[in-house]
């Protein structure tokens, strides 16, 4: 590993790990692979082997101190986190330890508030680390900065996703860990200027989006409830609630798995004595499974806003579709998380971003640029239905 490298991809093997791994090649840069253990090194060197510029790394994130000493030896300038969101803040320390730079794809909200209290230590330090950096949390926090912006006062923000398949039948969603948590953790929402909690199932309305049509959508726990909060409270922000639409052929796949048990985070005997959880189980065998042909995947991430410009009220929806694109056709819509961090990556080496610091995405990331580089990467932005990230063609 003497090469220096453009950056370090934590979880590789998974899903988001994948598409951000294979992006980063395919945009010429040297990237270091890393996966957990002897079987997801494997993986990761079968599906990249063929790359040029390209390393792998077998490194358990629990081992903080061996993850620093790969970090360090990388020489790399950032650092990728597509881990399991438990393991952020050990991720997060040992890039402060090893002096790297970082971002993630989000945790939930007692995590997030950790990371983001780290903000002067890392300004101190000259580094950045972005936490959040995907779908929701991520293209969500953008719009919603973009909308707040054009606004003198916010009262009301809900944001969430929607999504459908053209064949109904269950394919692994971007973590079968944090969706099913989702389902059974309450859910924290923002009401009149106080957090309260509320059962997510408890939740569920019908609701149309774009593409997608009619479907139940709930609230869940997501970061943006606390972050949204954060950072524009000082515009009058009083009502934040988040909520996760799953067409009706998942939903119900996903209540089987947590009505069996498998969603359970609590160890079990397992085979003579062995530990584990029933959900890091599924997780692995999830892995296997294959996506059936000609399944495609479309999904709209959405922010609707209420507030006042002057003594108007005003409303704006801001919309990000997502389609499954040609080659790209094993990852359904869930470019929409991969390519959001590469993206974002690629901004922070680029210099694009520059400020130092602990942020979330809406602190950080300028909404032009990063709406016109979705365009590219064939995701549409809408501001009130008119798309607003077209993108020139020669």
């Amino acid at each position: 590993m003497r090469k220096k490298f453009d950056f370090v991809v934590l979880g590789a093997d998974g899903i988001q790990g994948r598409i951000v791994s294979r992006d980063l090649l395919e945009s010429g840069y040297r990237v270091l692979l890393c996966g957990k253990a002897k079987k997801e090194a494997g993986r990761i060197k079968h599906m990249f082997g063929n790359y040029k510029k390209v390393a792998f790394a077998q490194v358990d994130v629990r081992d903080v101190d061996h993850l620093t000493k790969v970090l360090k030896k990388s020489r790399a300038d950032l650092v990728i986190n597509c881990v399991d969101d438990d393991y952020n803040l050990e991720v997060l320390g040992a890039c402060i330890d090893a002096k790297k730079d970082n971002i993630d794809l989000g945790t939930i909200i007692e995590r997030t508030q950790k990371q983001l209290e780290l903000d002067g230590e890392l300004k101190k330090r000259g580094m950045i680390s972005i936490t959040g950096c995907g779908s929701v949390p991520g293209i969500g926090n953008v719009m919603v900065n973009y909308a707040v912006q054009k606004l003198d006062r916010v009262e009301t923000i809900e944001l969430g996703y929607s999504w459908t398949s053209n064949i109904k039948k269950f394919v692994v969603p971007f973590s079968i860990g944090t969706i099913t948590e989702e389902f059974m953790e309450p859910a924290v929402v923002l009401e009149n200027g106080k957090f309260k909690y509320k059962k997510p199932l408890k939740t569920i309305r019908i609701a149309s989006h774009k593409t997608i049509g009619k479907q139940k959508e709930f609230m869940v726990r997501h970061p943006e409830t606390y972050t949204l909060y954060h950072y524009f409270k000082d515009k009058g922000l009083k009502n934040v609630r988040f909520y996760a639409g799953f067409p009706l052929h998942s939903f119900d796949r996903i209540m089987a798995i947590i009505e069996l048990g498998m969603g359970n985070l609590i160890e079990i005997d397992f085979n003579g004595g062995a530990k584990i959880k029933p959900i890091d189980f599924l997780t692995e065998v999830l892995k296997d499974l294959e996506t059936p042909e000609g399944y495609k995947e479309k999904e709209n991430i959405w922010v609707r806003i209420e507030g006042t410009r002057g003594r108007r009220k005003k409303k704006i929806l801001m919309e990000c579709l997502a389609p499954t694109l040609e080659g790209w056709e094993s990852a359904g819509c869930n470019i929409d998380t991969g390519f959001p961090a590469s993206i974002i990556a690629q901004m922070i080496k680029k210099g694009v971003i520059h400020r130092r610091g602990s942020f979330a995405p809406e602190a950080i990331v300028p909404p032009r640029p990063f709406f016109a580089e979705l365009g590219k990467k064939g995701m549409t932005v809408l501001e009130n239905g008119i798309i607003i990230n077209h993108v020139k063609t020669e």
